[in-house]
């Protein structure tokens, strides 16, 4: 991928101060974060009135496609810890979160901050949103409604064909100019010091629904190209919902997102990741 010498150099940086991604095994967080309780797919079905469900993602993912009865308190919410220690005094029901899927951490995160701030009996679903809804179409809602209907759900070939490699990616955004529009949707404890993309990009929470839909519809209407990441590549296809909606034409994403793309800079400069544990 070509790159001006800015841009190489603030990538570097955000290499050097960003976490350290964990091994790639099938829950990558449960050996990154071995103090917090997980519990199963099958074991969370079966207790689903005895504990309170809180759906750690941004407001935008929680409306599109949520488990059925859970509550909203996105983990990337300043108050996020208060909010949970007021929802303590009035229940002593155990609390599960739960995020996108396997290699999403914001269910172990919000579970460890709980620990941190003393609040007792927590624990991450760690499966994830998507297996949830294939597995339990009755127990999820998609636009509020339930059961979820597999045909509802954007078709995997039609997400897949909007990803591009983090060379492409990459590519395309250094070399097609000014008719492209970046935005990485990470959230703020996600992204670090610096986005991958300096002087092209523009950050947007999904917790700030307001101006990420300004965003494309802007783009709609200049007829601009939309490329957007996320962290692993699994929060972009809830915001698909939005992009669709909004009868977006152009619109890419990044396959396996942030990570896809350290792990393709690594790779070049001739450093495995499989050791940087």
């Amino acid at each position: 991928m070509k790159r001006n010498n800015l841009a190489f150099l603030i990538l570097l940086n955000a290499i050097m101060v960003s976490s350290v991604f964990a091994a790639a095994d099938s829950f990558p967080g449960r050996a990154k974060y071995p103090e917090v309780a997980v519990v199963e797919k099958n074991q969370l079905i079966n207790k689903m009135n005895d504990v309170v469900i809180i759906d750690t993602r941004s407001p935008l993912e929680f409306k599109t496609l949520r488990i059925k009865g859970a509550r909203n308190i996105p983990v990337s919410s300043k108050t996020f810890v208060e909010a949970i220690k007021e929802l303590r005094k009035i229940t002593n029901k155990p609390i599960v979160f739960y995020c996108n899927g396997r290699t999403c951490m914001k269910s172990y995160i919000a579970s460890k901050q709980c620990l941190q701030a003393k609040i007792k009996d927590v624990s991450a679903y760690d499966a994830g949103m998507f297996e949830w809804a294939q597995t339990y179409p009755d127990q999820a809602e998609l636009f509020g409604v339930s059961p979820v209907k597999a045909s509802d759900i954007i078709p995997s070939a039609k997400f897949k064909s909007r990803l591009l490699t983090p060379e492409k990616f990459g590519y395309n955004i250094f070399n097609t100019g000014s008719r492209n529009v970046v935005l990485d949707v990470r959230d703020k404890f996600q992204r670090g010091a610096a986005g991958f993309f300096p002087g092209k990009e523009s950050w947007i929470s999904l917790d700030n629904e307001e101006r990420l839909k300004n965003f494309i519809y802007k783009a709609r209407n200049d007829n601009k190209t939309l490329y957007i990441y996320d962290e692993v590549g699994k929060q972009v296809r809830w915001l698909q919902y939005a992009l669709e909606s909004a009868n977006m034409k152009n619109y890419y994403f990044m396959g396996k997102g942030a990570r896809g793309y350290y792990a393709t800079m690594m790779e070049e400069m001739g450093i495995s990741t499989i050791n940087l544990k």
